[in-house]
């Protein structure tokens, strides 16, 4: 079982950290060609890029835990139905995303903060990556899939290859072809296309148990579906939200340069919550299977060594940056700009102490969420990534300013931390003889 567990989790956790590179590939190419104002309107535009993974996990993860639930206990109709409900999801919520960014991509930056100086570069961003967002969701609910019906593998290769694509597509078509953030936007879509092709060939090469199926209802299927993904939907999509928020917090009190200076410790922050993405959704396929057979002890062995692997990630991300901190934030700052260092530097030291806590937070939303207690799981992720967070960083910016806009981060994951205790304890809990 440790054999299996790490090696589910080491490819998911790479995976995961490939597929967050979609993100930092364009900061870091678009800070070091476009400078503060192209990395300000950049930062503004990633909430928009969290709705659509957000979407995709929540479709892709719920799917495939109930697919995984139905086939350990038999039901290879219902997992069948399920697939193709989560992929036909995939594309019409993909579809009307692609609509919206079409139609109205200007309003959107503006309403996510954009001013005279990033409007443009922001509306260029949004309006290109919403094109692309059908690929985007069919690639995320393949990729869980995948993972779920043995390949981790391929999974894993399908997240890696579409980021190593972006990366070198960033560099072609911001260097050599001066695309401006267009072409930033442009290799960011592209990366799913050529993952959602590798992660296919699990079909193509008639290794996959699931098949189209009619499905023979819709509403509920697809409720329950959200609600064993809404977990990692929340993970994904409220700390884009709250990043709007942390941008409107910042430029009333540090300008575009505090949005830029927030825009580096975000990245860097999202590449840390792809660690421990990555770990849960590589321990939920075998917790799923575990709680389908009724294996309550496995189930609370897997779980245990999660919380043990995500502990030791955050304790690992905390000496990091508390001791790289300045040549970290020197990866972003082309100019060499005193005052984005300074801000970006302080606020990567402060902001990186809640992941002590945020990967066990995690874990066990994503725990709650595979053994099929989604109320519980959905509302801790509610608190740790909308609500608690939300009302923390209001507070302590009237309170403290800055310092209180980067201390909310860890502030939360706190809290977050005792309610999860209380949350996971029933399960966790040894069973009486």
């Amino acid at each position: 079982m440790r054999r299996t567990f790490f090696k589910y989790i080491s490819l998911n956790m790479l995976g995961a950290l490939g597929l967050s590179g979609y993100i930092m590939a364009d900061t870091f190419f678009v800070a070091n060609r476009l400078g503060t104002g192209g990395l300000a309107a950049l930062n503004l535009a990633i909430p928009v890029f969290g709705l659509i993974n957000g979407l995709g996990i929540l479709l892709g993860i719920g799917g495939a835990t109930r697919y995984s639930i139905c086939r350990y206990q038999g039901d290879g109709d219902r997992a069948n139905r399920t697939f193709t409900l989560a992929l036909g999801a995939g594309l019409m919520l993909g579809l009307a995303l692609a609509l919206l960014g079409g139609l109205w991509a200007r309003p959107m930056a503006r309403l996510l903060g954009a001013n005279a100086d990033t409007l443009a570069l922001c509306t260029v961003y949004l309006r290109t990556v919403l094109l692309f967002s059908p690929f985007f969701l069919l690639n995320h609910v393949m990729v869980c899939f995948v993972r779920n019906d043995g390949n981790p593998k391929l999974a894993m290769a399908a997240m890696l290859t579409g980021s190593l694509a972006n990366i070198a597509l960033d560099y072609l078509f911001l260097y050599p072809l001066n695309m401006g953030i267009f072409g930033a936007a442009l290799a960011t879509g592209t990366a799913p296309v050529i993952g959602l092709c590798l992660s296919s060939l699990h079909s193509l090469t008639g290794r996959n148990q699931y098949r189209l199926a009619r499905p023979a209802a819709l509403v509920r299927p697809l409720a329950d579906v959200a609600g064993l993904g809404s977990a990692a939907f929340l993970n994904e999509f409220t700390s884009c939200m709250v990043l709007a928020l942390y941008n409107l917090l910042m430029l009333r009190f540090a300008g575009t340069t505090g949005v830029a200076a927030y825009g580096v410790v975000a990245n860097l922050a999202l590449m840390a919550l792809a660690l421990f993405t990555g770990l849960s959704q590589g321990a939920q396929p075998l917790i799923s299977q575990a709680w389908g057979r009724g294996d309550r002890q496995q189930v609370q062995a897997l779980c245990r060594m999660a919380l043990a692997a995500a502990f030791l990630t955050g304790l690992a991300l905390v000496f990091m940056t508390q001791f790289a901190a300045q040549p970290l934030v020197a990866l972003f700052n082309r100019d060499g700009d005193p005052a984005l260092a300074r801000i970006a530097v302080d606020g990567l030291r402060i902001y990186f102490l809640g992941f002590l806590w945020a990967g066990p937070n995690i874990i066990t939303a994503a725990f709650l969420g595979a053994t099929e207690q989604s109320r519980a799981s959905f509302l801790l992720s509610l608190f740790r990534g909308g609500v608690g967070i939300a009302i923390l960083v209001l507070l302590l910016a009237w309170l403290m300013g800055i310092t209180g806009i980067w201390l909310a981060f860890p502030a939360t994951e706190l809290l977050t931390f005792f309610l999860g205790l209380a949350a996971g304890h029933r399960v966790l809990r040894p069973q009486r003889q």
